[in-house]
């Protein structure tokens, strides 16, 4: 008898296999009935869902997935009592049935202020706002309730319960239906001889000549800027600077609290506010560094201040982080914005509108030039890349020596590149641009007859004060700078 068989003729182990058996046998059997349940359940779901007709609110949802408003059988708006009269109302007065009495005397305090020709030129004004949160929604209405008559409206979103800690007339009624419908909506309430056009769209660079195109053959006299959205923002301020339309930039608000710190200047002199700087570092790439006024704080970070906090590491590991945003290259993190601050930045937007196109005069406090400081900058640059091809070219005085660097290149690597600040110890005074390695190759180029030209790139540069820059052969931190190169390279692809 062989050991199996002599194995599996004792009589505990043959019950304990019988057991085994047929508990494998009633936990397949068991699977089995919960699978088809399952499945049944399912389609039994599936069924009682209904079939979507060609009115269904499910099919009226915008091309971002943003909720179109509710309409009826004939396809009209569906609106309450009260919006229905003010529709009504705002439809007659844009039809000319309002008499302008009644629109004098609310516009009575603006008439003064203005005089009676600032008051007409607003009053005939075309204004776009692109963006309408925050920022957006408060600059729209301070436009329409100064007398603003043709106001075009962009934006892809709609209101969120979040949205109602600063936007400016949104309310519960409001969450879900889109921010453009919602402005016009609660505005009509206040002004309605205001016209108003709606694009419940994304603004981006190929719709660009389209949205801010003529409306009945007038085009804008201003657009704002209140985009928060790097990519749309860069596409929207390069075709009104290259198209000579006036534009004014909102800045970001988010994690501000100071309002005495905001100012209205070029975008060249914002400072500490991180969209300002990505959006002056991809406008220098395409040519642009100034002369584009934009609002913006110069409220500095620091310790117990709001700040945008790193996406938790689990986010990471659940694949592309740019899947988790809304659309593509949206932000996917919460940005901290205390309610009244997007605001401010929204009045200050249409405070300049206004003063622009009544021409009423308006000098704002300038900020602080750096212009001599590039200047200098570039002037001690000159006299170290001289000291560097006399002490490495034998027989050469490097007299005449020409740079292909510029004040404007200079302001470029110091602020964007460098913040502004020494790459070492932070410090903000005495700064110097110097090489940060030994040149590999022949500091000079000879090739024209006649010439001499530093060989020296902005990628070779790194900023430094007087004082660090002349320890910097015994003295290096590389880390920090490779850093900072290796983030330049990668914006090098906007240049």
């Amino acid at each position: 008898m062989s050991w199996f068989q002599r194995t599996t003729s004792i009589p505990p182990l043959q019950f304990g296999a019988t057991a085994l058996v047929a508990g494998g046998l009633t936990a397949a059997a068991l699977l089995s009935y919960q699978h088809i349940r399952r499945e049944e359940a399912i389609q039994d779901l599936k069924a009682s869902i209904p079939e979507l007709d060609n009115n269904h609110q499910g099919d009226q949802l915008t091309n971002f997935g943003a909720a179109s408003p509710p309409r009826d059988a004939k396809s009209e708006l569906v609106l309450s009592k009260e919006d229905k009269r003010s529709a009504e109302l705002a439809a007659r007065a844009q039809n000319g049935d309002y008499d302008d009495e009644l629109i004098f005397e609310q516009l009575a305090r603006n008439r003064v202020f203005l005089k009676d020709d600032g008051l007409k030129k607003l009053r005939e004004a075309f204004i776009i706002v692109v963006g309408c949160g925050g920022v957006g929604s408060h600059c729209a209405a301070a436009l329409a309730r100064s007398g603003v008559s043709h106001i075009r409206l962009i934006d892809f979103d709609q209101v969120t319960l979040s949205s109602l800690n600063r936007h400016a007339v949104a309310t519960l009624a409001d969450v879900g239906t889109p921010k453009v419908h919602c402005l016009r909506r609660r505005l009509q309430q206040i002004t309605p001889w205001v016209h108003f056009d709606l694009q419940n769209q994304l603004f981006c660079s190929k719709e660009a000549e389209s949205l801010l195109g003529p409306w009945n053959g007038r085009k804008p006299d201003y657009i704002v800027d209140a985009i928060d959205n790097i990519d749309s923002k860069v596409a929207l301020l390069e075709y009104c600077y290259k198209n000579n339309i006036p534009v004014i930039s909102s800045m970001g608000a988010g994690c501000k609290s100071d309002p005495s710190r905001i100012f209205v200047g070029d975008i060249s002199a914002s400072t500490e506010d991180p969209l300002s700087r990505s959006t002056r570092r991809r406008l220098r790439a395409v040519g642009i560094a100034s002369g584009i006024p934009v609002v913006y704080s110069t409220e500095k970070p620091g310790p117990g201040k709001a700040q945008l906090l790193p996406l938790p590491e689990e986010e990471f590991k659940k694949g592309s982080v740019g899947d988790l945003g809304v659309l593509p290259d949206f932000r996917v993190r919460i940005l901290p914005v205390l309610g009244t601050m997007p605001a401010v930045f929204g009045y200050t937007c249409a405070n300049h509108v206004i003063l622009q196109v009544s021409g009423y005069p308006c000098e704002y406090v300038p900020a602080k030039g750096r212009e001599k400081m590039y200047d200098g900058i570039l002037a001690q640059l000159q006299g170290s890349e001289e000291k560097i091809i006399r002490a490495t070219t034998p027989g050469e005085d490097a007299q005449g020596l020409k740079l292909a660097v510029t004040a404007l290149d200079v302001g470029y690597v110091v602020e964007e590149v460098y913040r502004g600040k020494s790459v070492i110890s932070g410090v903000p005074t005495r700064l110097a641009l110097v090489r940060w390695r030994k040149p590999s190759r022949s500091p000079i180029n000879l090739g024209i007859a006649g010439q001499k030209t530093s060989t020296v790139q902005l990628r070779d540069l790194v900023c430094m004060t007087k004082e660090e820059a002349t320890l910097h052969e015994r003295e290096v931190t590389v880390a920090l700078v490779e850093a900072r190169i290796q983030e330049e390279i990668g914006y090098e692809k906007y240049r």
